[in-house]
C-alpha cells in the first residue's frame, strides 16, 4: 500500500511541475521590453507547402536590447518571413534589407506595461488552480486508498505532505510572478 502513496506523491509532484513549465512556456511569450528570440517562438512560416517553425528555417539574434535580427537560411523565403510575423499578431511591423529580416521592438509604454502584468496574472492564477486540481485529485486517490484499509493515520501523513507539495509549487510560481513582473515595469 506504502508504494501506491508514495506513487500519488510522486504523481502530484510531476504534475504540479508539468503546470509550472507550461507557465514558464506561456509567460516566455508575454514581452518585457526586451528584444528575445523567445518571441518569435509561435511563429509558423509556409516553407514551400509544409509549416515550418520560424527557428528551423532561419537564425535569430538580439543584436541589441530593442532589435531583433532573423537570418534566413534561404533568401528567398524573406517575404514568406515577414508575412508570417504580421500574420502572428505579435504587434511587430518586420522589415528586410535584402539578406535579412529586421524587427525594431519598441518600448513599452506605463499602460501597456501594466496590461502585460494583468495578462502574466491570468496565467499565474491559472497555473494556482491546476495545481490544486492536482491537490485535490491526489486527496481524492488517498481517501481511495483509505478505503482499501491504509490507516487513517497514514492517509492524513500523506495528504499532509501533498498540502506541502502544492505550497511548495505554489511559492514557487508567487516567484516566478515576482520575477516577471518586475521584469516587465523595468523601464
Amino acid at each position: 500500500m506504502n508504494e501506491e502513496i508514495n506513487f500519488c506523491l510522486d504523481l502530484a509532484r510531476e504534475q504540479m511541475q508539468e503546470s509550472i513549465d507550461h507557465l514558464e512556456i506561456s509567460l516566455s511569450k508575454i514581452r518585457a521590453g526586451k528584444a528575445s528570440p523567445q518571441m518569435l517562438r509561435s511563429v509558423k512560416v509556409d516553407y514551400y507547402g509544409s509549416i515550418t517553425p520560424l527557428s528551423q528555417m532561419a537564425n535569430i539574434t538580439t543584436p541589441d536590447s530593442q532589435t531583433i535580427s532573423i537570418q534566413p537560411f534561404d533568401k528567398n523565403m524573406i517575404t514568406e518571413i515577414e508575412q508570417a510575423i504580421v500574420e502572428a499578431q505579435l504587434g511587430f511591423n518586420p522589415s528586410n534589407n535584402g539578406e535579412k529580416v529586421i524587427i525594431n521592438v519598441p518600448p513599452l509604454t506605463e499602460e501597456r506595461r501594466r496590461d502585460l502584468v494583468k495578462q502574466v496574472k491570468v496565467e499565474i492564477e491559472k497555473s494556482k488552480i491546476s495545481c490544486r486540481n492536482v491537490r485535490q485529485k491526489s486527496n481524492d486517490e488517498l481517501k481511495r486508498i483509505g478505503k482499501d484499509g491504509v490507516s487513517e493515520d497514514i492517509i492524513r501523513d500523506a495528504e499532509d505532505n501533498i498540502q506541502s507539495i502544492t505550497n511548495e509549487f505554489t511559492t514557487k510560481i508567487d516567484n516566478i510572478f515576482a520575477s516577471k513582473e518586475a521584469d516587465i515595469m523595468q523601464v
